[in-house]
This record gives structure tokens, C-alpha cells and sequence, in this order.
């Protein structure tokens, strides 16, 4: 039955975001191309937004974007000009795409993990993984991520085909890594999915605190990367740390967008399912490692949160004794910033100033603007309200988002005295 054009659309919109990487892990399998595979779902999607108006919307919609896929795989090897290739060279490439056509059900698992270690292979700089993650296995368009970090779309576009064009020229095997191999490309596929999530968590510039959207897709990708690897304590570990992080997201700011400081937060509006979700993705990863890795050990603070009721009930002690863990596993200027905070809470003002005063010649931490912000709210707490406004007015000066601007420069006025505006 035929639909209208706008009802087709959307349910193309829904269906790609849902089924294009499983149909481009399939398809790279098949032409072992990474850039070639992104280009047959595209041209199944062109297909579908050109038939689907007409025809109406198929039974299974991923089916016959599957299909449509294949047949544009076959046709391409087909017809291609290989001049430097024999003749016979290019029939076994026909067998071997025909035979990879023959998928059985049990191997699109297997096709989506290859898929995660190839967009996140360390052989492409970081933001070219972020920016491939979010193309391949989040369904995004370049414009959608490009709109997501505030940076032109052509610059993710290249971003994007050099990528592509790397992981070809690299000759990157399309293979869930062994061995000693699989911790390193597992933390890379980790980190990626971890920066997409913190990019939306806390953005690091533009006007607003928080990018939902980001969250959502890394916690999508860290539940299709559990579902994949059930046995990586560290998957559960990162997965736990983000539910139990976004549960706190309707708190986070006001009606106006204004940020509001964790104390602050009114813990009614926390997600309750999500934290849930995230407690029991963090017993699995404890139940499944003799030794906490950094994620879980980042998701143990986070529990410590949600299973306070107030943030008087904080076990702030528990929370520094976490941190220290969490410097031997994954030493850090910042990891020590953020111990310093909870000696504060645990013990005061004066037992944190000295931990914090030992970081200022860090060079990881010149531009950073928790640094001076941190201090100053310590110097506040001490009684040196002119030291203090200094350093929330240096933080201000070195944050490149908005928001967080307006709260330091609040904070700045609020310890010296000066009327607010």
C-alpha cells in the first residue's frame, strides 16, 4: 500500500538509524572496504527513498535495504573497470562476494564488532574516530555530527573520507582483535565511545551545558558493544558509568539552561530506571574482574551518588578512597583534581588547598579551567574572598562554553561582594 511521501521518509529515517550499521558491518565483511561498504547502504537508502512512496513500506524494512545492498555489491564488482586485474582475479572476487551473500543470522554479531574495532582502529587520529563511530554505527549524517561539536561540515566530511581512505591504504583487516591486541584496540573502541558521551555530557563549547542527543547515541553504542562483548568487564564498567552519569541529566540545569552544581541538584528529578541500569551493569563488570579497571572504578563514585539520598548522605570518604584507587589504575593531573574536590568534602577546605596548590605547574592542566575553579571555591571556604575572585574570574577566562562562563563570573562577584547584574 502506498504511503505518503513524508510517512515514508520518516519511517526511513527510523529504520537506517536502527539497521545501517548492522548493514554496513555486513557489507564491509563482503567487500573487505570500509568506504565501499558506506557507499552500498547509501545507494539501498537512495533506493528506498526513491521506491517506498510508491510501493509502500516493506514487511521488513532492513531486509530489503539488506537486499537492495547486496545486489548493488554484485553489480558493482560486475561492472567496475579493473584494467590491471586478469580476467580470473575478478571472477573469484564475484565468488567470494556471492558466498559472503550467504550470511547466516549468527554472523551480524560478529560483522557489527568488526565494525566497532575497524571505526575506532588507533591507526586514525581521534577525531576521525569519533567522527566515523558516530557516520558508521550511530547512523548520525555529517551534518548531525558536525551540528553535535559545533564544527563545519566539511570539516567532518574530511575528517570522514580520510579516514575511510587510511583504513583502506592501511590495509586494516576487518577482525575483532586476539590476544594481547584485543586490551589496546578495546580501550581505543572505549575511549571513543566515552569522548562522544562526555562531548554531550559537558560540551566544551557553544552555549549550552549539554548535547542530550550525544549521551543517548554513546549509551547506545556502549549497550550494543555489552551486548557484543558480555565477558569485558571494562564495557560494563564504561556502560555503568554513563547510565549512572545521564540519570543525572534533567537535574543538571534550570528551566533557562543555567547549570546547577551536583550539591545542588534536586535528586527527585534523577532517573531512577537509568540508575538502576547502571548499578547492575556495574555489579556485572565487578563480578566479572579480580581488579577494577578506571571505568568501573569511575562508575563506583557514580553509585556512591545515586545511592545517596541527599548530598549530605554523600559518603564523601568512600569517594576519596575511590579516587586514590583510581590514580593507581589511571594516573592523572585531572584524577588528582578531582580527589582533591573529595578531601574537601571529607575533610575540609585546608586538607584539600595543599593537593590542589601541587597542581598548578602541571602542564595538562594550564588550560584548564577546573583548576582555578576548584581553588577558588576552596579559597571561598578559607575566608580569602579576594584570592578567590580571581581565580573563578581566570577559570572564566579560559572555559570555551558559555554557560559555564556565566556561573564563574556569578561565583567571581558573589566572593568579592559586588552587586550582581
Amino acid at each position: 500500500m502506498a504511503v505518503t511521501v513524508t510517512e515514508a521518509h520518516r519511517t526511513i529515517e527510523a529504520v537506517w538509524r536502527i539497521e545501517s550499521a548492522k548493514l554496513i558491518a555486513a557489507l564491509t565483511r563482503m567487500v573487505r572496504d570500509v568506504g565501499l561498504a558506506e557507499e552500498l547502504a547509501q545507494d539501498a537508502l537512495v533506493a528506498a527513498l526513491e521506491q517506498w512512496p510508491a510501493s509502500g513500506v516493506p514487511s521488513n524494512p532492513a531486509a530489503w535495504l539488506m537486499t537492495i545492498a547486496k545486489r548493488r555489491a554484485i553489480d558493482h564488482f560486475r561492472h567496475v573497470k579493473m584494467a590491471e586485474r586478469k580476467h580470473e582475479e575478478l571472477g573469484l572476487d564475484l565468488e567470494t562476494v556471492r558466498q559472503a551473500i550467504e550470511v547466516e543470522p549468527d554472523e551480524v554479531p560478529d560483522d557489527l564488532l568488526r565494525l566497532i574495532f575497524t571505526a575506532c582502529h588507533p591507526v586514525l587520529k581521534t577525531e576521525a574516530r569519533v567522527a566515523l563511530t558516530l557516520r558508521l554505527l550511530g547512523g548520525l549524517t555529517t551534518d548531525e555530527i558536525a551540528r553535535a561539536f559545533l564544527v563545519p561540515e566539511a570539516t567532518v566530511a574530511q575528517r570522514i573520507v580520510r579516514a575511510k581512505r587510511t583504513l583502506a591504504q592501511k590495509k586494516v583487516p576487518f577482525e575483532v582483535p586476539v590476544g594481547a591486541e584485543l586490551a589496546e584496540r578495546l580501550g581505543s573502541v572505549l575511549e571513543v565511545v566515552y569522548l562522544i558521551f562526555n562531548e554531550g555530557y559537558s560540551a566544551t563549547a557553544g552555549d549550552d551545558l549539554m548535547r542530550p542527543q550525544l549521551c543517548a547515541d554513546a549509551i547506545r553504542l556502549g549497550r550494543i558493544l555489552a551486548g557484543l562483548a558480555p565477558a569485558e568487564p571494562e564495557v560494563f564498567g564504561l556502560l555503568a558509568l554513563m547510565e549512572l552519569q545521564a540519570s543525572r541529566t534533567r537535574a543538571r540545569v534550570t528551566a533557562e539552561g543555567e547549570p546547577i552544581l551536583l550539591l545542588d541538584q534536586n535528586r527527585a528529578k534523577w532517573d531512577r530506571l537509568l540508575i538502576n541500569h547502571g548499578l547492575a551493569a556495574l555489579e556485572r563488570a565487578e563480578r566479572l574482574a579480580s581488579t577494577r579497571g578506571p571505568y568501573t572504578v569511575q562508575a563506583a563514585i557514580a553509585a556512591c551518588h545515586a545511592r545517596a539520598g541527599s548530598s549530605a548522605d554523600t559518603d564523601w570518604a568512600r569517594i576519596a578512597a575511590l579516587y586514590g584507587e583510581l590514580a593507581q589504575v589511571a594516573p592523572s593531573p585531572v584524577v588528582e583534581l578531582n580527589r582533591a574536590v573529595a578531601v574537601s568534602m571529607a575533610s575540609g577546605p585546608a586538607a584539600a588547598l595543599p593537593l590542589v596548590d601541587a597542581l598548578a605547574e602541571s602542564p595538562a592542566l594550564a588550560r584548564y579551567h577546573l583548576l582555578p575553579a576548584v581553588r577558588g571555591d576552596l579559597l571561598a571556604k578559607l575566608g580569602r574572598p579576594e584570592e578567590a575572585r580571581a581565580e573563578f574570574e581566570r577559570a572564566a577566562g579560559m572555559t570555551r562554553n558559555a554557560r559555564e562562563r556565566d556561573v564563574l563570573l556569578a561565583r567571581a562577584k558573589e566572593v568579592s561582594g559586588a552587586p550582581g547584574e
